[in-house]
């Protein structure tokens, strides 16, 4: 998994792309870099165990949002829009069900 850089009490975290702006309308601009494109991949994913812990720990829905903008970024990645990815959700879905009968397996 991907750490966030650290270095001198400094650390870095994928932001969305308008988060720069708006923590500059707050006062001072902040440092930013555009991600190499070889860890770009590395670091959605580092954003998804970090939006997943947030609605974890909050259990707040508005986090689900988070977490599906961070999916369509990785669908992206591999060439999958929107679209298709919810295809390929619905097809899992219709041939091994869902999670909508809540379901436990007592495992060995």
């Amino acid at each position: 998994m991907h750490r966030p850089k650290e270095g001198g009490g400094r650390s870095e975290k994928l932001v969305r792309d308008r988060i720069p702006e708006i923590v500059q309308d707050g006062g001072e601009p902040p440092e930013t870099r555009v991600a190499e494109p070889d860890e770009h991949a590395a670091l959605l994913r580092a954003k998804l165990y970090e939006e997943a812990g947030e609605y974890v720990a909050s259990g707040d829905p508005a986090e689900l949002a988070d977490i599906l903008e961070v999916v369509h970024a990785l669908a992206a990645l591999h060439g999958i829009a929107p679209a298709e990815l919810e295809d390929q959700r619905s097809a899992k879905a219709a041939a091994r069900g869902s999670f909508s009968k809540r379901r436990v397996l007592r495992l060995p």
